[in-house]
């Protein structure tokens, strides 16, 4: 009895989830009209966003970079020595 009622939440997850990616496939894809005037300056906006991260990212990079740096070259304290 504990099979089937684990069997049956499965069932159950599976179809949520399958309903869930569904729902933001049909979501993400865009309308049949996107050559109009107002998608062009959406996708354009859009393009600069995507530009303006991959800058964003590049510099939080460099600046993880230049503090790993840092990191590695200061002297890493000696254990007192035992007496």
């Amino acid at each position: 009895m504990r099979g089937v009622f684990g069997l049956v939440g499965l069932v159950v997850v599976l179809a949520i989830v399958g309903m869930l990616a569904k729902k933001q496939l049909t979501a993400a894809r865009a309308p049949a009209g996107a050559a109009s005037g107002a998608a062009a300056v959406a996708t354009d906006a859009a393009l600069e966003r995507a530009g303006n991260l991959q800058e964003h990212s590049r510099q939080v990079q460099e600046q993880v970079r230049q503090q790993m740096e840092g990191l590695m070259q200061q002297a890493r304290p000696m254990p007192d020595s035992e007496k």
